[in-house]
């Protein structure tokens, strides 16, 4: 493929971003983009909670550039960039953000903070802040999906910026020339992420997100000051060996406007990474088999756990911190059979330290299944075999996760999500008017005007 071939998918792209009107989104699409943006704010107050992310709110506000965005949970507020930095980095500290198998990530979490903080920069309307969204989610996960990104590379931080940059230029009405460019700049300011940092907890790792947010708006800068790209930027960072070796660069347009990735995403109930809740729903579908729906830790033998590759990975036993529960099956597991739930208290320091919890961890065996693998990531196939001391063995199995399009959480569930991550951090006044204003997201005519109503 020639070099002036090579970027007609991106004009295509680029244009595409420009053309697109709110009404041209599918009815499906516009919703879950309205769901996209209205689950990620109560998540990212309650990972601001965290005793890590008051640090680092208190250091870096005190040499931030004073703005009108929010720092969710907090209170406050700062320049756009910094809160996005900020909201993005705490939007994954508890696991508990949208995600996207296709995309191979979290979309979600990298752009909704920038567009967010643009937003109320610019006094945007409900409606144009949707579509930024939604596009900004389209485009990078149909990037992510093209590639052929090495396992060894982490997701965040790498197509986010992407993302995060066509909201920001979208809501900043960049031109179809100014939006090519700016895709090809956002393409080669990703991180170089490690996904080592996920699978031994390693709090970094919630920084990819962060920078998502913060060097997609930056992007925009430097295309809106007359920087420039390679001419094929995202085709060198994503298919020519940087994060990729193979990326088929029609499929990123292929069925552009009729196909939306964003529709294909789900939404997490469990606070821990992804791959897990495919166990989860099978101990889960296990147990609705007991008749008293739980089983005494000390009863059980041990318990084996078949799974597709990216849910065997997450094996690890030697767990010493809450935030590496979020990356354990086998934690995951024992820790729901000794609390009999899943909650954040079954992933907290007080299930880390204590020895019922860890002596069953011990007893948990994880091993991949090649044809589950295959299936995957149409099917999420995992089977739980829990064998008792007195030798009865009780089975469960999960084939779609549930939260997945093809099995999701029902609307009240959301909405419950939302309340309990929600009043802790705004109490029920706050967070019912947030709520309801989020939820007629496309009638708000200024944001800015909306969100200084709320001390979020």
């Amino acid at each position: 493929m020639s070099s002036t071939e090579r970027p007609s998918y991106l004009e295509k792209a680029s244009r595409f971003v420009c053309d697109t009107r709110l009404e041209d989104l599918s009815s499906a699409a516009r919703e879950r983009g309205r769901w996209v943006i209205a689950d990620s704010i109560p998540v990212i107050a309650a990972g601001m909670r965290a005793a890590e992310m008051g640090a680092l709110v208190s250091r870096h506000l005190a040499n931030a550039a004073p703005g009108n965005a929010w720092v969710i949970g907090t209170g406050k507020r700062a320049a756009a960039l910094d809160a996005a930095l900020l909201n993005g980095t705490a939007g994954t500290w508890l696991e508990l953000d949208e995600g996207n198998l296709f995309a191979k990530g979290h979309p979600g979490i990298q752009v909704v903070p920038a567009a967010l903080a643009a937003a109320q920069d610019i006094g945007a309307s409900g409606a144009d802040l949707v579509l930024a969204v939604t596009l900004g989610y389209e485009i990078s996960a149909r990037i992510s999906r093209a590639a052929n990104v090495r396992l060894s590379v982490h997701p965040h931080g790498t197509y986010g910026v992407i993302g995060a940059a066509i909201a920001v230029g979208k809501l900043r009405k960049l031109d179809q020339p100014q939006m090519r460019e700016l895709l090809n700049v956002a393409a080669t300011m990703g991180m170089a992420t490690s996904r080592r940092t996920l699978l031994e907890g390693s709090t970094v790792r919630n920084i990819y997100t962060g920078h998502s947010g913060y060097m997609g708006q930056m992007a925009v800068r430097l295309v809106e000051s007359g920087f420039t790209g390679e001419p094929d930027g995202v085709g060198s960072v994503y298919g020519g060996g940087v994060l990729s070796e193979a990326f088929d660069r029609e499929r990123v347009v292929a069925q552009l406007g009729e196909e939306w990735l964003i529709t294909k995403s789900y939404f997490k109930l469990h606070c821990a990474g992804r791959y897990a809740h495919s166990a989860i729903d099978a101990l889960e579908d296990a147990l609705a088999k007991v008749p008293e729906k739980r089983i005494e830790p000390a009863r059980i033998a041990r318990i084996d756990v078949d799974a597709y590759s990216l849910a065997a990975m997450l094996n690890g036993k030697n767990i010493t911190t809450s935030f590496g529960t979020r990356f354990s099956v086998p934690f995951a597991l024992a820790s729901i059979l000794y609390h009999g739930k899943s909650g954040l208290s079954s992933f907290d320091e007080q299930a880390v330290a204590n020895p019922a919890v860890q002596s069953l961890v011990s007893r948990v065996f994880v091993t991949e299944n090649p044809s589950y693998t295959a299936a995957f990531p149409e099917k999420q196939f995992c089977d739980v075999a829990i064998t008792l001391t007195d030798g009865a063995v009780i089975t469960g199995r999960c084939e779609v996760t549930k939260g997945e399009p093809a099995n999701p959480h029902k609307p009240e569930e959301l909405k419950g999500k939302f309340f309990e991550l929600g009043t802790p951090a705004w109490g029920d006044a706050v967070t019912q008017k947030l709520y309801d204003g989020l939820m007629n997201l496309e009638g708000i005519a200024d944001f800015r005007a909306f969100a200084d109503e709320l001390a979020l």
